[in-house]
C-alpha cells in the first residue's frame, strides 16, 4: 500500500498538477457564495506549503457538487481561491476554465511557489466520464501528479485516475500528498493490527452503507456500538417493534447474519435500548418532527419514530468508549443537525475525545462524524479525521480505490 509521495521526489520548478478535495459547503450570502466549513480546504495546507517551499509551480484541480456537466454560478471555486488565498498568505490565480488556451495561459504565468487554482472539473461531463482526451487536456504540460484527495479516491474519474495514466505513460511521476499519506496510514496501516480493546461506532441511515464494513470490522472489533437509523433495521432483525423509524426491511436478513456473526466471534455488538422518538408530521408541505420524548422500551411504538439514542444507551456507549485503547468512528447516532436530537451523537463526540486525552487512538471515519465533531467545537481532540466520506466506507470495506491505484508504489 506504500505510495511515493511529495516527500519522496525533487519539486524544485516542476509543473505539479494536484488534485485537491474543495468540495465544501457554501451558501449564498447577500448576492454571494460562501464558504461554511473550510476543514477540507485547511486539511491540504500541509501539503501545499511543503510544495511552495520546495518551488513547485502548483496547478490545482478540484470539484464543487453535481453540476453533471454543465457550468453552474453557484458551484464555482472562485470563493475558494480567495479562502486559500487567506488562508495561505499567498495570492493565489484563479482560472475559469480548467483545460483549453485560458488554463495553459494562466499556468504559463505560474512562478517557482505559485499557487494557480482551476475551475470545476464537473463543468465538464468527460471528467466524471474518465475520458482520455479530456484527461490528456488537464494533464496539460504538467511534469508530476500529486492526489491528495482522498475524499474523491474511489472514483476513476479524468482528475483522479486519468491524469495519472497521462502522466505514468510520459514517465511523469505520480505520488500521494501528504494528507492522502495520512488518510491510507489511519484508516489503512493503524487498523491492520489495532490495540484492543478496539471499539467501532457506526451510526448513519442505512445498513446497506456499511453492512461491508462490519463485516470485515468484525474480524477485528471487540465491541461494535450501532446507533443513527441503521439501529432500526437491527431491532427489526431481534424481533423488536420499531413504529414510524426509518428501516431498511430488505436488510432485515444481513443484519441477522451480522449479529450471528458477532456472537460467534464472540464481539460485543450493542444496539440503543432505549431512543429519543418523536411524532413525525407534515407542515406546510415539508417533512418535520412535533412532539419528542424518550422511549424506556428496546421496542419503540406504532405512532412515533426514532430519532436519537436515549440517555440509557448513550452512558453505555460512553462507558464502552472510556475503556476502548483504538476506536473508529463513523456516522451520527441521531438526527444530529436537530439540537433536539443531538444528545446522543455529542455524548459519544465528548467520549472519543476524553478516551482519546487518556491514550486512545481515535480515528473518524469522515462524512457527518466529522461534522458533529466540528459542530461539537471538539474536531481538534481526536487522532484523525478522515476527510473522505464515501471513500473511506470502501477504503475501510478492503476495496481498491482507483485514485490511490493509479500512484506510484514506494
Amino acid at each position: 500500500m506504500a505510495k511515493l509521495t511529495v516527500n519522496d521526489i525533487d519539486l524544485q520548478g516542476k509543473r505539479v498538477l494536484t488534485r485537491v478535495d474543495y468540495n465544501v459547503p457554501m451558501a449564498e450570502q447577500d448576492g454571494a457564495m460562501v464558504i461554511n466549513d473550510d476543514t477540507r480546504i485547511r486539511a491540504t495546507l500541509p501539503t501545499l506549503k511543503l510544495m511552495i517551499e520546495n518551488g513547485a509551480k502548483v496547478i490545482l484541480t478540484a470539484h464543487l457538487g453535481r453540476p453533471k456537466g454543465e457550468r453552474v454560478p453557484s458551484m464555482s471555486l472562485r470563493p475558494v481561491a480567495d479562502k486559500l488565498a487567506g488562508l495561505t498568505g499567498k495570492p493565489v490565480a484563479f482560472c475559469d476554465q480548467c483545460v483549453g488556451q485560458a488554463a495553459e495561459d494562466a499556468a504559463a504565468k505560474l512562478e517557482d511557489g505559485g499557487l494557480l487554482l482551476l475551475e470545476n472539473v464537473r463543468y465538464h461531463a468527460e471528467e466524471e466520464a474518465n475520458d482520455p482526451t479530456f484527461a490528456e487536456q488537464l494533464a496539460g504540460d504538467a511534469d508530476v501528479f500529486v492526489n491528495d484527495a482522498f475524499g474523491a479516491a474511489h472514483r476513476a474519474h479524468a482528475s483522479t485516475a486519468g491524469v495519472a495514466d497521462v502522466l505514468n505513460a510520459r514517465a511523469g511521476q505520480c505520488v500521494a500528498g501528504l494528507l492522502m499519506e495520512r488518510e491510507l496510514q489511519f484508516l489503512g496501516d493503524e487498523l491492520k493490527s489495532p490495540e484492543s480493546p478496539f471499539v467501532v461506532i457506526l451510526g448513519g441511515a442505512k445498513v446497506s452503507d456499511k453492512i461491508k464494513v462490519i463485516d470485515r470490522l468484525l474480524d477485528k472489533a471487540d465491541t461494535i456500538l450501532i446507533g443513527g437509523a441503521m439501529a432500526y433495521t437491527f431491532k427489526l432483525a431481534k424481533g423488536l417493534t420499531v413504529g414510524k423509524s426509518l428501516v431498511e426491511r430488505d436488510k432485515v436478513v444481513i443484519a441477522r447474519a451480522a449479529l450471528d456473526k458477532a456472537a460467534e466471534r464472540s464481539v460485543q455488538f450493542l444496539i440503543p435500548t432505549d431512543n429519543i422518538v418523536a411524532v413525525p408530521t407534515e407542515i406546510d408541505g415539508k417533512f418535520a418532527f412535533g412532539e419528542h420524548r424518550t422511549n424506556d422500551s428496546e421496542n419503540i411504538p406504532d405512532d412515533v419514530e426514532g430519532v436519537d439514542i436515549g440517555p440509557k444507551s448513550a452512558a453505555r456507549f460512553c462507558e464502552v468508549i472510556a475503556g476502548a485503547k483504538t476506536i473508529l468512528w463513523n456516522g451520527p447516532m441521531g438526527i444530529f443537525e436537530d439540537a433536539r436530537f443531538a444528545g446522543g451523537t455529542f455524548a459519544v463526540a465528548k467520549a472519543v475525545c476524553e478516551a482519546t486525552a487518556n491514550g486512545a487512538k481515535s480515528i473518524i471515519g469522515g462524512g457527518d462524524s466529522v461534522k458533529a465533531l466540528n459542530k461539537a467545537g471538539l474536531g481538534d481532540q481526536v487522532t484523525f479525521m478522515s476527510t473522505g466520506g464515501g471513500a473511506s466506507l470502501k477504503f475501510l470495506e478492503g476495496k481498491e480505490l482507483p485514485g490511490v491505484a493509479a500512484l506510484t508504489d514506494k
